[in-house]
């Protein structure tokens, strides 16, 4: 038979436990947190260069025909000539590309009736240049051949992929100056590497087309228009999250 007193002893034991949680036997039981502190900071890279390729879009359109088949045909016969004539410029097969081919009907309004007229056709392209001293003999030579609508040019870097490892390399070294920097404002010193991502983008260099839409509406030549490709830059942002011991 258990006595009296060691129940209430034991019951003054579970109410203390129980209530507290953080009180046995006279002292604090202290919870304490032996987990790193961390920092993330970010870093930013970025390289500069100028770019290698050029893409040109143009097109041409039949006007009215009398028919669907022969708006077709007619544009068959300009497009080919184009496209021959971009070729004749060294540009190689594999860097053009059908940008829009559309074929709809054309009609006239009066008294609140259509009439139709027959229809229209139309095709853009897309040209790759990878010499950039041919832009503008490469734009004469479509023009002259039919052309009679152009979009613009743009400019890119075939292989950015070199360009991104230098600015990573820059953004690394810029987030750890910065990680250490503030280790140092906290009284720490630089622990292990806890964490990394990466994020980045290469910016487009577009140029206005309305000086090639200009000159091939008065028909000329557009050889001497000057198109500079300025420089790209590519840029590479990285978060770094690091222990401070």
């Amino acid at each position: 038979m258990v006595s009296p007193t060691k129940t209430s002893t034991a019951a003054l034991l579970l109410a203390i436990l129980l209530a507290g949680g953080m009180f046995v036997l006279g002292k604090y039981v202290e919870r304490q947190d032996f987990s790193p502190v961390t920092i993330s900071v970010q870093g930013r890279g970025e390289v500069t260069a100028v770019p290698d390729i050029a893409e040109l879009t143009f097109g041409a359109d039949t006007l009215r025909q009398a028919t669907a088949e022969q708006a077709m045909s007619v544009l068959s016969t300009k497009m080919n000539a184009v496209m021959d004539a971009v070729k004749q410029q060294g540009i190689e097969e594999k860097d053009i590309t059908t940008q829009n081919l559309s074929l709809q009907p054309s009609y006239d309004w009066a008294d609140g009736k259509r009439i139709d007229r027959g229809f229209e056709a139309n095709q853009s392209l897309r040209v790759k240049i990878r010499d950039l001293t041919k832009i503008g003999q490469v734009l004469t030579a479509a023009t002259s051949a039919g052309a009679n609508q152009a979009g613009g040019v743009s400019f890119t870097i075939d292989d950015p992929e070199n360009l991104q490892v230098g600015a990573r390399e820059k953004a690394i070294a810029n987030a750890e100056e910065k990680a250490r920097a503030l280790a140092l404002q906290l009284g720490k010193q630089l622990g292990k590497l806890k964490g990394f991502s990466e994020g980045g983008s290469g910016v487009p260099v577009p140029m206005p087309s309305y000086a090639m839409d200009q000159a091939l509406m008065r028909g000329g030549a557009v050889e001497s228009i000057a198109v500079p490709s300025g420089e790209q830059e590519v840029v590479v942002t990285v978060m770094m999250t690091y222990e401070l011991r």
